[in-house]
């Protein structure tokens, strides 16, 4: 650092979970602030310590990651009681704080003057399954989140879509409010090893839990009577926060010979599992954007999501897709059985749209330049 310059870091990320673990948010964060310090920026991210064997402090791909311990967690929410604290203290050392919301801390995290600008990453309402817990719960996130929006300088959401139908519109409507979608991978070029027949291959790729609706998929996929077709199920189940609904897909894999439980991918094995399958599936019953279903689509893999808002933007924003009603797997079948017939040219064209409006570089060019709008130095954009 210059003598000029006091600040350790041009940005400070915040975020109750971070990689190793596995989510949507997660990945806008770890995309974010890694694709940023590849750019020379200097990057810090503090995070709960969701796994005991996490050191506190490391540097992953030129990001340093500060860790809080974790004493309890209350559904998803870990309990860290040192987490707004630290959060606020490598913010001082920054100049610009992005927090990640839904947070319960941010209320905490921006009760005093930070004395640096503050962008809220604002990707979606809490739902967690129903229990006289979960409704305190989310009741309190709700309330930290309102507070937290009114303090910050400026406000990401996924989509307008998303922002203008969540029961916090009346604050991020007034809000300095951007449209930035999620950053999604480019995923092209795998190989289909997890491909068994000439029939039609579906996927889903996300955290095994209630609110991606995959009891509503198995129960589609059930009706579809091709011996040929499968069923690839992907995603972490022996992590996720909140509890995972394994067991119900293992039930119906048990049923169904053609369901395949791929578990937890990364790297190579994303991309070679786009290159398996001819349709995506995410059937959710809360959703805010959806990564997997765009990076299917940049892959030239049509998406059948459900109408919710900010889940169904990708599909609408590119028509790479169709979208249904939650909780149908009637209407969810028809609609998988239609996308199935799409040609390779519709496709090749959904592709192209994709890759357009969800590829990495557009989401850091537009991040990076509300930082420095907001205080980030001038040299971090290159």
């Amino acid at each position: 650092m210059s003598s000029k310059d006091s600040h350790e870091y041009d940005l400070c990320v915040a975020v109750n979970y971070y990689s190793p673990y596995v989510s949507g948010l997660t990945e806008v964060a770890r995309v974010l602030a890694e694709g940023l310090a590849g750019r020379g920026w200097r990057v810090a991210v503090v995070a709960v310590r969701h796994d005991a064997a996490l050191p506190l402090r490391e540097s992953r791909n030129g990001v340093d990651v500060y860790r809080s311990p974790v004493v309890a967690s209350v559904g998803r929410g870990p309990v860290s009681p040192g987490f707004p604290s630290l959060v606020r203290r490598i913010a001082r050392r920054s100049r610009v704080v992005n927090l990640h919301l839904p947070m319960l801390e941010g209320a905490l995290i921006t009760a005093l003057p930070l004395r640096v600008p503050v962008v809220t990453t604002y990707h979606i309402d809490l739902w967690l399954p129903p229990t006289l817990v979960t409704r305190a719960a989310m009741a309190a996130v709700r309330v930290s989140s309102r507070v937290t929006l009114r303090r910050s300088d400026a406000v990401v959401v996924n989509s307008d879509d998303q922002a203008q139908y969540s029961e916090l519109w009346s604050i991020l409507r007034s809000s300095q409010r951007s449209a930035i979608p999620a950053p999604c991978l480019d995923r092209r070029g795998g190989e289909a090893t997890y491909r068994e027949t000439g029939g039609p291959h579906i996927g889903f790729l996300g955290r095994i839990v209630p609110d991606k609706g995959l009891d509503y998929l198995v129960a589609a996929f059930a009706e579809i009577p091709d011996p040929e077709a499968r069923l690839l199920v992907g995603g972490d189940y022996l992590t996720v926060a909140g509890g995972s609904v394994i067991d119900r897909i293992r039930t119906a894999a048990e049923r169904d010979p053609r369901i395949r439980i791929l578990g937890l991918l990364r790297g190579r094995q994303i991309n070679d599992f786009y290159a398996s399958i001819d349709a995506f599936a995410l059937p959710s019953i809360a959703e805010s954007f959806g990564i997997a279903q765009a990076e299917a689509m940049m892959c030239g893999i049509p998406s059948v999501t459900t109408d919710l808002p900010g889940g169904r933007y990708p599909v609408l924003a590119t028509g790479m897709g169709r979208v249904v009603q939650p909780r149908d797997p009637a209407g969810l079948r028809v609609a998988l059985l239609d996308v199935l017939g799409w040609d390779a040219d519709t496709r090749r064209e959904g592709a192209k749209r994709a890759l357009e409006e969800f590829g990495v570089d557009g989401c850091l060019d537009r991040y990076a330049a509300l930082f420095r709008l907001h205080g980030a130095r001038a040299g971090a954009l290159m």
